[in-house]
């Protein structure tokens, strides 16, 4: 009788514990290591530092593809040692805000029905506020999280570090003479220099396009303005643009900047990489083009390159459309989960509706994913309540949500992973949503609401993936480690 109770007693705490290990996530940590994360955020400001051979970096296997080196802002200038890793987090946190901000109110504008094209300035009175591929790099020590590539202007070529922003379209750069110009690293553009410079007319169908122009003695004028107070003015011309070795497309439309202020010290202008006409991959025809971000806090590089195949394991979500907007990147996403649960977000969250509200956009110039406030509450709490292992910290800054790491050198944070239309997950790095916002081993859930409909995956959720814009099969792929 006794062994058949023992039996009976085995075949239970059996079955029990089958019941239960089924009944578990089984991808609901994973491990973040707290060592070498800050060990990187410290060396942010020494003097390691590596300079980059362009030249080797950028190749092409087609003759009609291109590549660039993509930096993090903090390979491109030397070291600031009056500062220290927190003041830095506080200024590209403020910078963030404005970007967002600046987003939200374009994305208000195209939905009022008006576009920025109704708001002209007079220039003549005040002037106010195919495969191609290049190394792309992080912006942290210039005090945000913007990334860099190295672009080639003119004929003969000069090169310079360019902002890539995905929510923009226009490119442009500072030029000579310049009545008004920021600190830049390269040597401002000089026009009279360049075999190919080309002012455009007033009439040309590349100045009808612009949102915001003007005409002075049949050339046309530009401005584009920031949420932030940052703004470029100048002519509208058309100029020869390099792809280091992998080659070179003639008759860019760009911005030829003569008064330009704002917060993109250390860039000599900025690479529009949106879905308008006059973006970059629009006016060179390209049918795909991807990026891979580098750590924030690193010193290596990657590469942005257009019409690309993109790697074959990439997580695809579909490339959406909103009528109302040209620039911005939708992406088809169903939801979120925090350690392999599912949250309860009503899938219209993320749903672009009839009037053009909502929807969810990718934006290389956005470093926080924003996220609408019922979805950002919904991802905060679940994440709470699988952290109570943690030792919990005051917030910071727009984070709400941090810990107090300092005493730890690895430790088991929840999985967070993001779902896509037919039924494709991107599980993230821990390093993607938990980043140390001191060297002292503060850490804060990197996600923060946005009160606006719209929805943001920012440039620190995209960091280590190689994220593809197939513009020709209405996709975007992610591919984690393919930097």
């Amino acid at each position: 009788m006794l062994p058949q109770i023992v039996f009976s007693l085995l075949c239970s705490f059996l079955c029990f514990h089958v019941v239960l290990s089924r009944s578990l996530p089984s991808q609901s940590h994973q491990v973040l290591d707290v060592s070498v994360t800050l060990q990187q955020a410290g060396e942010v400001f020494s003097s390691k530092s590596k300079t980059f051979d362009y030249g080797q970096l950028v190749t092409s296997s087609s003759s009609s593809s291109f590549s660039l080196s993509l930096h993090p802002r903090s390979s491109l200038l030397k070291p600031i040692h009056n500062h220290n890793y927190t003041s830095l987090t506080l200024s590209r946190l403020a910078r963030d805000s404005s970007r967002v901000n600046s987003l939200n109110s374009h994305h208000q504008l195209a939905l009022s029905g008006f576009s920025r094209s109704d708001f002209k300035p007079v220039y003549d009175t005040v002037v106010q506020p195919e495969d191609l591929q290049s190394p792309i790099t992080s912006g942290t020590r210039q005090g945000s999280g913007e990334y860099f590539t190295r672009i080639g202007v003119g004929q003969p070529a000069k090169e310079f570090y360019m902002v890539i922003d995905t929510g923009s379209d226009i490119s442009w750069l500072q030029c000579a003479p310049c009545s008004d110009c920021y600190q830049q690293s390269d040597p401002v553009f000089n026009p009279s220099a360049s075999s190919t410079y080309k002012a455009l007319t007033c009439h040309a169908p590349q100045c009808t396009s612009l949102e915001v122009s003007a005409c002075r003695t049949d050339t046309c004028l530009y401005q584009v303005s920031y949420g932030d107070g940052s703004y470029t003015v100048g002519d509208f011309v058309t100029e020869t643009v390099s792809f280091g070795r992998s080659g070179s497309v003639p008759g860019v439309a760009i911005g030829c900047g003569h008064e330009n202020e704002g917060l993109f010290i250390g860039a000599a202008g900025l690479l529009g990489l949106g879905g308008g006409s006059l973006s970059l991959p629009s006016q060179i025809k390209a049918t795909s083009f991807s990026y891979c971000l580098v750590d924030r806090d690193a010193n290596s590089a990657s590469t942005l390159e257009f019409n690309s195949a993109r790697p074959g394991d990439s997580v695809l979500a579909p490339l959406l459309t909103n009528s109302r907007i040209s620039t911005f990147f939708y992406v088809g996403l169903t939801g979120l989960s925090v350690g392999a649960q599912m949250l309860q977000i009503p899938a219209s969250t993320f749903e672009i509706d009839s009037n053009g509200r909502g929807g969810i956009i990718v934006d290389s110039g956005t470093a926080v994913t924003r996220l609408r406030t019922e979805a950002y509450n919904a991802l905060r709490d679940k994440f709470v309540e699988l952290s109570q292992h943690l030792r919990s910290s005051s917030s910071f800054s727009l984070f709400d949500t941090c810990y107090d790491l300092s005493s730890l050198t690895k430790v088991s944070v929840p999985t967070v992973a993001l779902h896509f239309s037919g039924g494709k997950t991107l599980q993230l790095h821990p390093n993607n949503y938990l980043i140390p916002v001191d060297s002292a081993g503060k850490f804060c859930l990197a996600f923060a609401a946005n009160s606006g409909s719209l929805s943001i995956i920012g440039n620190i959720q995209q960091q280590g993936t190689r994220v593809s814009y197939d513009l020709a099969n209405k996709v975007v792929g992610f591919s984690p480690n393919k930097c």
